[in-house]
């Protein structure tokens, strides 16, 4: 029983700056602060950019309780109109998390949209609803990340 969620949101900077924060596995970790903390398996530690590759990781909510492993699959999918980052994921109880990020032009800003397909048998709904307040609270997370204009990951930035 797949479910698809989808929820975005404005970000006052411009793509390039926001693309360039979002290539760096630094940003998943400070969006999700607080939820989940991610730690690689394999390899045994991020890249800081990502690239097009599977990565083996454990996930632990409230960054100290364990919740099992998963792959992140990570894709540039080549749009027109948009840029995109996909995870095309899977883990111990979800068989699908097919994430997309979409990035585009919007004013003087970005639009910035997750929209995540999920199959996890019965457990789909309640993951599905976790996903929501998830991805509600890091698109917040990169909101005031705008709004301190990148301080807590300056020193993470690639070119």
């Amino acid at each position: 029983m797949k479910r698809t969620l989808k929820i975005s949101t404005y970000l006052a900077a411009d793509l390039e700056t926001v693309k360039s924060y979002l290539m760096t596995p630094a940003l998943l970790n400070y969006v999700s602060a607080g939820l989940m903390k991610f730690y690689p398996i394999e390899p045994s530690s991020f890249p800081s950019k990502w690239v097009e590759r599977q990565f083996s990781i454990k996930m632990f909510a409230f960054h100290f309780l364990p919740i099992g492993k998963q792959i992140i699959g990570i894709e540039f999918p080549q749009k027109s109109d948009h840029w995109v980052l996909r995870d095309n994921g899977s883990g111990s109880l979800i068989k699908t998390w097919d994430h997309l990020i979409f990035l585009e032009s919007e004013g003087g800003g970005t639009r910035y949209t997750d929209e995540v397909s999920i199959d996890a048998g019965l457990f789909t709904l309640p993951i599905y609803i976790y996903a929501f307040i998830f991805y509600s609270y890091r698109q917040m997370r990169w909101r005031k990340l705008v709004n301190l204009n990148f301080r807590p990951l300056n020193d993470q930035l690639i070119e």
